[in-house]
Protein backbone atom coordinates (compact mmCIF):
# COMPACT_ATOMS: atom_id res chain seq x y z
CA UNK A 1 0.00 0.00 0.00
CA UNK A 2 1.11 3.29 -1.13
CA UNK A 3 0.39 6.26 1.09
CA UNK A 4 0.68 10.33 0.21
CA UNK A 5 0.34 12.45 3.33
CA UNK A 6 -0.11 16.09 3.37
CA UNK A 7 0.17 18.28 6.12
CA UNK A 8 -1.06 21.17 6.20
CA UNK A 9 1.39 22.71 8.63
CA UNK A 10 5.17 22.27 9.11
CA UNK A 11 5.15 22.33 12.54
CA UNK A 12 4.77 18.75 14.46
CA UNK A 13 1.50 18.91 16.51
CA UNK A 14 -1.65 16.90 17.25
CA UNK A 15 -2.60 17.04 13.92
CA UNK A 16 0.81 15.51 12.72
CA UNK A 17 1.08 12.91 14.77
CA UNK A 18 -2.06 11.38 14.49
CA UNK A 19 -1.60 11.04 10.90
CA UNK A 20 1.52 9.32 11.71
CA UNK A 21 -0.14 7.38 14.03
CA UNK A 22 -2.73 6.50 11.02
CA UNK A 23 0.11 6.19 8.48
CA UNK A 24 1.65 3.32 10.82
CA UNK A 25 -1.16 1.25 11.27
CA UNK A 26 -1.46 0.85 7.73
CA UNK A 27 2.02 -0.38 7.54
CA UNK A 28 2.51 0.81 3.91
CA UNK A 29 5.13 3.06 1.82
CA UNK A 30 4.71 6.79 2.99
CA UNK A 31 5.63 9.75 1.12
CA UNK A 32 4.72 13.04 2.98
CA UNK A 33 4.70 16.34 2.17
CA UNK A 34 4.66 19.90 4.56
CA UNK A 35 2.72 23.07 3.65
CA UNK A 36 4.11 25.33 3.56
CA UNK A 37 7.92 23.90 3.62
CA UNK A 38 7.31 21.93 0.37
CA UNK A 39 4.54 24.01 -0.98
CA UNK A 40 3.68 27.74 -0.54
CA UNK A 41 2.64 29.35 -3.66
CA UNK A 42 -0.40 30.55 -4.01
CA UNK A 43 -3.13 30.53 -6.83
CA UNK A 44 -2.96 33.97 -8.42
CA UNK A 45 -5.92 33.27 -10.94
CA UNK A 46 -4.73 33.00 -13.97
CA UNK A 47 -6.87 30.22 -15.49
CA UNK A 48 -4.20 28.73 -17.70
CA UNK A 49 -5.30 25.15 -15.86
CA UNK A 50 -8.31 25.60 -16.96
CA UNK A 51 -8.25 27.48 -20.25
CA UNK A 52 -4.91 25.77 -21.65
CA UNK A 53 -2.96 23.13 -19.70
CA UNK A 54 -2.29 22.69 -15.96
CA UNK A 55 1.62 22.64 -17.05
CA UNK A 56 1.10 26.43 -17.96
CA UNK A 57 0.38 27.29 -14.15
CA UNK A 58 3.43 29.03 -13.16
CA UNK A 59 3.87 26.45 -10.01
CA UNK A 60 3.45 23.43 -12.39
CA UNK A 61 6.97 22.18 -11.70
CA UNK A 62 7.37 22.91 -8.04
CA UNK A 63 4.05 21.27 -7.66
CA UNK A 64 5.12 18.41 -9.74
CA UNK A 65 6.68 15.46 -7.19
CA UNK A 66 3.35 15.91 -5.01
CA UNK A 67 1.05 15.85 -7.82
CA UNK A 68 3.24 12.06 -8.34
CA UNK A 69 3.10 11.14 -5.25
CA UNK A 70 -0.91 12.09 -4.99
CA UNK A 71 -1.56 10.15 -8.69
CA UNK A 72 0.59 6.87 -7.22
CA UNK A 73 -1.10 6.72 -3.78
CA UNK A 74 -3.36 4.17 -3.00
CA UNK A 75 -4.33 6.10 0.29
CA UNK A 76 -4.53 10.16 0.62
CA UNK A 77 -4.17 11.23 3.98
CA UNK A 78 -4.78 15.41 4.19
CA UNK A 79 -3.82 16.46 7.74
CA UNK A 80 -4.87 19.93 8.71
CA UNK A 81 -5.39 21.70 12.31
CA UNK A 82 -8.42 23.75 12.41
CA UNK A 83 -7.65 27.76 12.03
CA UNK A 84 -10.61 29.58 12.26
CA UNK A 85 -12.68 26.80 12.29
CA UNK A 86 -11.66 25.79 8.41
CA UNK A 87 -8.01 24.01 7.06
CA UNK A 88 -4.71 26.26 7.43
CA UNK A 89 -4.11 28.55 4.66
CA UNK A 90 -1.59 26.99 3.10
CA UNK A 91 -3.83 24.08 2.54
CA UNK A 92 -6.35 25.86 1.16
CA UNK A 93 -3.92 27.22 -0.96
CA UNK A 94 -2.61 23.83 -1.88
CA UNK A 95 -5.88 22.30 -2.88
CA UNK A 96 -6.56 25.52 -4.99
CA UNK A 97 -4.20 24.75 -7.25
CA UNK A 98 -6.32 21.39 -8.15
CA UNK A 99 -9.46 23.09 -9.23
CA UNK A 100 -8.32 22.15 -13.02
CA UNK A 101 -8.90 18.16 -11.64
CA UNK A 102 -12.45 18.26 -10.33
CA UNK A 103 -14.90 16.53 -12.53
CA UNK A 104 -16.28 19.42 -14.10
CA UNK A 105 -12.98 19.98 -15.45
CA UNK A 106 -10.66 17.15 -16.14
CA UNK A 107 -10.13 14.13 -13.46
CA UNK A 108 -7.66 12.14 -12.97
CA UNK A 109 -8.91 8.98 -13.62
CA UNK A 110 -6.64 7.20 -10.85
CA UNK A 111 -8.12 9.22 -8.43
CA UNK A 112 -11.32 7.04 -9.02
CA UNK A 113 -9.81 3.90 -7.79
CA UNK A 114 -8.31 5.29 -4.13
CA UNK A 115 -8.81 6.37 -0.60
CA UNK A 116 -8.82 9.46 1.29
CA UNK A 117 -8.60 10.32 4.96
CA UNK A 118 -9.46 13.64 6.25
CA UNK A 119 -7.96 14.68 9.45
CA UNK A 120 -8.48 17.54 11.48
CA UNK A 121 -7.66 18.62 15.14
CA UNK A 122 -8.82 21.60 17.37
CA UNK A 123 -8.02 22.91 20.77
CA UNK A 124 -12.08 23.60 20.50
CA UNK A 125 -14.34 23.32 17.67
CA UNK A 126 -13.95 23.30 13.84
CA UNK A 127 -13.42 19.79 12.85
CA UNK A 128 -15.99 19.01 11.17
CA UNK A 129 -15.95 22.48 8.54
CA UNK A 130 -12.30 21.89 8.54
CA UNK A 131 -12.33 18.30 7.39
CA UNK A 132 -15.43 19.25 4.70
CA UNK A 133 -12.56 21.49 3.49
CA UNK A 134 -10.36 18.86 2.10
CA UNK A 135 -12.90 16.22 1.50
CA UNK A 136 -14.94 18.07 -0.87
CA UNK A 137 -11.70 18.07 -3.24
CA UNK A 138 -11.42 14.26 -2.67
CA UNK A 139 -14.92 14.00 -3.94
CA UNK A 140 -14.87 16.55 -6.48
CA UNK A 141 -11.46 14.94 -7.75
CA UNK A 142 -13.53 11.63 -8.17
CA UNK A 143 -12.01 9.57 -4.84
CA UNK A 144 -14.84 6.98 -3.96
CA UNK A 145 -14.44 6.90 -0.69
CA UNK A 146 -13.33 9.64 2.12
CA UNK A 147 -12.92 8.88 5.54
CA UNK A 148 -13.05 12.15 7.82
CA UNK A 149 -11.36 11.87 11.81
CA UNK A 150 -12.13 15.00 13.80
CA UNK A 151 -10.36 15.12 17.55
CA UNK A 152 -11.15 18.20 19.81
CA UNK A 153 -7.63 17.37 22.20
CA UNK A 154 -8.63 20.50 24.33
CA UNK A 155 -4.21 21.22 23.96
CA UNK A 156 -2.39 23.36 21.59
CA UNK A 157 0.65 20.47 21.69
CA UNK A 158 0.46 16.69 21.37
CA UNK A 159 2.31 16.80 24.68
CA UNK A 160 -0.25 18.73 26.31
CA UNK A 161 -3.12 15.79 25.34
CA UNK A 162 -4.56 13.58 27.87
CA UNK A 163 -3.19 10.28 28.09
CA UNK A 164 -7.35 9.19 28.56
CA UNK A 165 -7.53 10.48 24.79
CA UNK A 166 -4.34 9.11 23.56
CA UNK A 167 -5.83 6.21 24.28
CA UNK A 168 -9.48 7.34 22.62
CA UNK A 169 -7.32 8.46 19.80
CA UNK A 170 -5.34 4.81 19.08
CA UNK A 171 -8.26 3.22 19.31
CA UNK A 172 -10.02 5.46 16.29
CA UNK A 173 -7.19 4.95 14.35
CA UNK A 174 -6.91 1.65 14.91
CA UNK A 175 -10.07 1.04 13.98
CA UNK A 176 -9.70 3.09 10.43
CA UNK A 177 -6.71 1.46 9.75
CA UNK A 178 -8.68 -1.95 9.87
CA UNK A 179 -11.25 -0.16 7.42
CA UNK A 180 -8.96 0.70 4.77
CA UNK A 181 -6.94 -2.16 4.85
CA UNK A 182 -10.56 -4.46 4.44
CA UNK A 183 -11.62 -1.76 1.45
CA UNK A 184 -8.27 -1.76 -0.33
CA UNK A 185 -8.54 -2.77 -4.27
CA UNK A 186 -12.53 -2.74 -3.51
CA UNK A 187 -13.93 0.69 -3.40
CA UNK A 188 -16.14 1.92 -6.04
CA UNK A 189 -17.96 5.02 -6.65
CA UNK A 190 -21.00 6.02 -5.40
CA UNK A 191 -24.10 6.68 -6.32
CA UNK A 192 -23.21 10.56 -5.86
CA UNK A 193 -20.36 10.25 -7.50
CA UNK A 194 -21.48 8.71 -10.55
CA UNK A 195 -24.28 11.20 -10.74
CA UNK A 196 -22.12 13.92 -10.50
CA UNK A 197 -19.90 12.53 -13.78
CA UNK A 198 -22.70 11.72 -16.16
CA UNK A 199 -24.03 15.33 -15.10
CA UNK A 200 -20.24 16.70 -16.25
CA UNK A 201 -20.55 14.22 -19.14
CA UNK A 202 -23.61 15.91 -20.21
CA UNK A 203 -21.57 19.22 -20.20
CA UNK A 204 -18.49 18.03 -22.21
CA UNK A 205 -20.92 16.73 -25.13
CA UNK A 206 -21.72 20.23 -25.64
CA UNK A 207 -18.06 21.48 -25.74
CA UNK A 208 -19.02 23.95 -23.18
CA UNK A 209 -14.77 24.29 -22.60
CA UNK A 210 -13.21 22.37 -25.45
CA UNK A 211 -9.54 21.99 -23.61
CA UNK A 212 -12.15 19.97 -20.83
CA UNK A 213 -13.98 18.47 -23.61
CA UNK A 214 -10.45 16.92 -25.73
CA UNK A 215 -9.82 15.45 -22.34
CA UNK A 216 -12.43 13.68 -21.92
CA UNK A 217 -13.03 12.63 -25.35
CA UNK A 218 -9.58 11.19 -25.85
CA UNK A 219 -10.02 9.61 -22.45
CA UNK A 220 -13.61 7.78 -24.06
CA UNK A 221 -15.66 8.91 -21.39
CA UNK A 222 -18.11 10.37 -23.78
CA UNK A 223 -18.40 6.87 -25.20
CA UNK A 224 -18.18 3.92 -23.06
CA UNK A 225 -15.12 3.97 -21.29
CA UNK A 226 -15.40 5.10 -17.04
CA UNK A 227 -12.60 5.96 -15.30
CA UNK A 228 -13.70 3.48 -12.65
CA UNK A 229 -13.69 0.56 -14.33
CA UNK A 230 -10.51 -1.40 -14.91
Amino acid sequence: MKITIIHGQSHKGSTYHIAEMLAEKLNGDVTEFFLPRDFGAFCIGCTNCFGKSEDMCPHYETLKPITEALDNADVIILASPVYVYHVTGAMKSFLDHYGYRWMVHRPEERMFQKQAVCISTAAGGGMKSANKDMADSTFYWGIPKTYRYGAGVAAVSWEGVKPKLKRRIEAKTTALARKIQRNQGRVKPTLKTKCFFYIMRLLQKRDWNPVDADYWREKGWLGRKRPWRR
